[in-house]
């Protein structure tokens, strides 16, 4: 998973609501999911 420092504080601060943790923790495993979408698309080797 990627270091985001601004949704990695948000998601595991001890005083940010529990519904924003929450928010915070969903859009980190979104972003996680979207970079390794990205990532299968750039096979080396010509990807056949």
């Amino acid at each position: 998973m990627d270091h985001v420092p601004v949704l990695w504080t948000t998601s595991y601060a001890p005083r940010v609501p529990a519904a924003v943790r929450a928010l915070s923790r969903q859009l980190l495993r979104v972003r996680c999911f979207l970079r390794r979408v990205a990532l299968m698309d750039h096979v080396g080797g010509g990807g056949y």
